[in-house]
């Protein structure tokens, strides 16, 4: 019997623990576990000298780290540097590191990495894509820790320059620069100072295909931030949308980056994270001026009031940041009174009139036996599909023939390089500064330049004045001030028509703790806190407070 009343107030108490548990401990994330994404596109090269695809673009911010990057506000913050000074003329920059720095191998991680990556960017030889921004440029190692950066000339944007991942002196020096991108350290054995360590490459599919790769990545244990709290990040490549939205369904993959839309399926269930994220880019209508019939203002006018946009991004099936202008809302300088011209089917029609484009019979416009027409090229994607036929439904409503044309993504690029097109339906990325040089500047139209980003090939000396002011001046009103003729010069030029602001589609199953969805400069910024994700969770007890 005292056998039996011991085993029954054992056993109350377990209950009633079990039971009370509920009332004092609640789940709450922890380390450990591994997180596996999904992303379009295929691995090449890590290194962040050379990346720019989606997966090459991940894997070089989850290996490698920059001086400074965006924070949770987008704001720039600190990473491998603590700290910069800039003189009051604005052209020498002082960067100071933060303490104690160490490679993913144990080396000490110096001034002179910086100043080594710096220089490499700027050698013709190793035709790194990231050379434009940093031409001219005298960078100097000062000591073990500080850096300084020696500009032509003030440039205001300057600072937002300095985000690109550090690569090693100690293992990049003694490569031929003329070798350096075909390295086996950009895809074999890279070190950085980022968060995760390259582990393993897996490839598997028989064909093209079928093609798949697996990155896995183990968390760096000298991390200036800390030991990242995940024990491993995957990431397996896909070749299209349907094996990545397969996988995702068969509860393979964690997240799912690259996706322009959510089937429906995953829309109602439950276990599902959507995370609809605007990015400081924005999507135009190029109008490539050097072109016969687009060379004429009045026609390209005509074009810009002919589209309700509105109407044009109800297509999509998520809500949009209109962009009416070449700077964006929040940007410096952005004034709500010089943006493009609305709306105005009316005002269209009598511009392409006067200019002696005609209706004929057919219910298109045509002057001197030429009909008015013109090629509209963009991205074979869901989204530039559904834009493009919209604005050419309403331009044919004008009379005006509009062939559209969708390449995929390598083919699109070798049209941009070369600027043949007519018109272009594409997005760029503006960032926080609302330096607009590289997209309207004259010089940036030139075949000689480095980026040849002026898609319009737009020429304006009154809007090369305003650019080349806006952006060697430091104060924001006075910014502000000089941007003013620019933005004027834009709205009556009419190079381009504005549509929207794009966002970033990530999507995941189950929550992800510590991940800062609020506003990117690129999808690769969901990487900012990286260290900090959690996908576990443990009971604990609840915190109380007095």
């Amino acid at each position: 019997m005292w056998v039996l009343l011991l085993v029954l107030l054992s056993g109350g108490v377990i209950f009633q623990n079990q039971r009370l548990s509920g009332y004092y401990k609640q789940l709450q994330p922890v380390g450990g576990g591994t997180y596996t994404e999904g992303v379009l596109g295929s691995f090449t090269n890590a290194n962040p000298l050379y990346a720019t695809g989606r997966v090459d673009g991940a894997v070089a911010r989850l290996v490698f780290a920059g001086l400074f990057y965006f924070d949770e506000n987008n704001q720039l913050a600190g990473n491998l540097a603590e700290k910069y000074e800039v003189n009051a003329r604005g052209t020498v920059y002082t960067v100071t590191l933060r303490n104690g720095l160490l490679w993913q191998d144990g080396r000490p991680l110096t001034a002179e990495d910086v100043a080594f990556t710096y220089r490499v960017i700027q050698n013709p030889d190793a035709k790194s894509p990231l050379a434009a921004s940093w031409k001219d440029i005298d960078v100097k190692a000062v000591d073990d820790v500080t850096v300084t950066f020696t500009l032509p000339n003030a440039l205001s944007a300057f600072p937002y320059s300095m985000i690109n991942g550090i690569v090693p002196k100690h293992i990049l020096a003694d490569i031929p620069m003329p070798q350096l991108r075909t390295a086996d350290f950009n895809t074999i054995s890279p070190v950085g100072a980022g968060p995760f360590m390259l582990e393993i490459i897996e490839v598997s599919g028989a064909t093209q295909a079928e093609r798949r790769q697996t990155i896995a990545l183990a968390p760096n244990e000298r991390y200036h931030l800390g030991r990242p709290q995940l024990n491993r990040f995957v990431l397996r490549t896909f070749i299209d949308e349907k094996t990545l939205l397969d996988s995702f369904r068969d509860q393979e993959l964690d997240g799912v980056a690259g996706l322009e839309t959510i089937p429906e399926e995953f829309r109602e269930t439950r276990d599902v994270q959507t995370y609809n994220v605007p990015l400081t880019s924005a999507v135009y209508t190029f109008f490539n001026t050097s072109q016969p019939i687009l060379k004429d203002t009045a026609v390209r006018r005509a074009l810009v009031r002919a589209i309700d946009t509105v109407a044009v991004t109800r297509s999509l099936n998520y809500p949009v940041i209109s962009v009416r202008s070449p700077l964006l809302k929040d940007q410096i300088g952005y004034n709500p009174k010089l943006i493009q011209y609305s709306h105005n089917i009316k005002a269209a029609n009598k511009l392409l009139d006067k200019s002696g484009w005609k209706r004929t019979g057919s219910g298109a416009r045509q002057k001197d036996g030429k009909t008015l027409g013109f090629t509209l090229t963009s991205e074979d994607t869901s989204e530039y599909r559904q834009i493009a036929d919209a604005l050419r439904e309403q331009w044919q409503a004008l009379g005006i023939r509009v062939e559209v044309v969708l390449l995929s993504d390598s083919e699109l690029q070798t049209t941009l390089g070369a600027h043949s097109y007519d018109a272009l339906l594409y997005g760029v990325a503006l960032g926080v500064d609302p330096d607009a040089f590289a997209y309207w500047h004259s010089t940036q139209a030139d075949p000689r330049s480095l980026s040849r980003l002026n898609f319009s090939e737009y020429e304006s000396s009154v809007a090369d004045s305003a650019l080349e002011a806006g952006r060697t001046r430091t104060d924001p009103a006075l910014r502000a001030i000089k941007y003013e003729p620019f933005l004027k010069a834009w709205r009556d030029d009419a190079p381009a028509l504005g549509l929207y602001q794009p966002r970033f589609l990530y999507i995941t199953r189950g929550q992800v703790f510590g991940f800062s969805p609020n506003i990117y400069n690129s999808g690769l910024d969901r990487y900012k806190n990286v260290h900090n994700w959690q996908i576990r969770q443990e009971k604990a007890n609840k915190e109380t407070t007095e």
